[in-house]
C-alpha cells in the first residue's frame, strides 16, 4: 500500500516537472519580446500617470508611442523636453509648437459675495451639487467651491485659499485638464502660463441680474474694453474675456473695473 502511494506521489511530480519545463521552453519559444525603447520613453516622462495624454498612464503612453505610433507630443506635463527626449530615442526631431498652459478658476464668488439659493448639506462634491437644482448658488456659472478639482489633481496646485474661494498654483499646473474634466460649470479654464490678468467671472447673464447676486460678478460695462484699449478685452454677451495675443497693458482695465474681477494673477491674495 506504502509502496503505491510513494509511486503516486512519484508519478505526479515527475509528471509536474515535465509540464513545467514544458511550458517553460513554450514560454521562451513564443514570447513577444518587449521593444527596449518602451523603456526608454516610459524614464523620460514624469511618471504621474495623470492620463491627460489619453492614455492609461505613462506606460500605457509609452507603449503606444513605439507600437503605435502616437504622437510624442502629448504628454502636457513634460512638456517640449520631455518631446525633445523621446523624439531623440524614436530618432526623429520634434516640433513642438504652442506655448504652456495653465488651468486658471474664473470666479471669485465666496458665500460673503455671492448669494444662495438653498444650504446644501450633501455629499462634498460639485457634481453631487449641481445635480441639485444646478447647485446652492443663484448664480449657474460660478465655482461651487467643494473642491472636485482638489481632489482629481494629481500635483496637489489646486487649494481653497483664507478667503474662500479656489485657486490654482500656475508654477505647480501640469495642463493634465482633469480639473476642467470635472467641474460641472465649466469655471476652469486654460490661458497662457504668462497670462498675469484674468477676468474671474464665468456669468453671461446681464449686469443688472449679476449685481443683484454677486458682488464680484463681470456686469459687461465694458470699462475694461475703453481704459486698456490695447490689452485685448471684449465684451461678448455680457461677460469680459481676453486675447492674450494682445500685448498692450491692462493695468488701467483692473483698475477701473467696478467688480474689481479682473485680477492681476501676480499680486492677488
Amino acid at each position: 500500500m506504502i509502496d503505491r502511494v510513494l509511486y503516486a506521489f512519484l508519478s505526479v511530480g515527475i509528471l509536474g516537472g515535465l509540464l513545467g519545463l514544458a511550458l517553460a521552453f513554450a514560454a521562451r519559444i513564443f514570447a513577444v519580446k518587449k521593444d527596449k525603447r518602451i523603456e526608454e520613453v516610459e524614464g523620460v516622462l514624469p511618471s504621474i500617470n495623470c492620463g491627460a495624454c489619453g492614455y492609461p498612464g505613462c506606460s500605457g503612453y509609452a507603449e503606444a508611442i513605439i507600437n503605435e505610433d502616437a504622437d510624442m507630443t502629448l504628454c502636457s506635463p513634460g512638456g517640449a523636453d520631455v518631446a525633445t527626449k523621446i523624439g531623440e530615442i524614436m530618432g526623429v526631431e520634434v516640433s513642438v509648437s504652442g506655448e504652456k498652459l495653465v488651468a486658471q478658476i474664473h470666479c471669485r464668488g465666496t458665500n460673503e459675495t455671492s448669494l444662495k439659493k438653498y444650504e446644501y448639506k450633501g455629499i462634498e462634491d460639485c457634481n453631487a451639487m449641481h445635480s441639485a437644482f444646478g447647485g446652492d448658488k443663484i448664480c449657474p456659472y460660478g465655482c461651487l467651491g467643494l473642491g472636485s478639482c482638489i481632489k482629481v489633481c494629481p500635483v496637489d496646485a489646486i487649494v481653497k485659499t483664507e478667503y474662500g474661494y479656489l485657486d490654482i498654483d500656475k508654477d505647480k499646473c501640469i495642463a493634465c485638464g482633469k480639473c476642467i474634466d470635472v467641474c460641472p460649470t465649466g469655471v476652469i479654464k486654460m490661458i497662457p502660463y504668462r497670462a498675469r490678468e484674468i477676468v474671474a467671472c464665468n456669468s453671461t447673464d446681464k449686469g443688472g441680474a449679476v449685481r443683484k447676486y454677486c458682488s464680484v460678478g463681470c456686469i459687461g460695462c465694458k470699462m475694461c474694453e475703453k481704459k486698456s484699449p490695447e490689452g485685448g478685452f471684449k465684451v461678448d454677451n455680457f461677460l469680459a474675456s481676453i486675447d492674450y495675443n494682445a500685448e498692450g497693458s491692462r493695468a488701467e482695465a483692473v483698475e477701473v473695473c467696478p467688480a474689481k474681477c479682473i485680477i492681476d494673477l501676480d499680486v492677488a491674495d
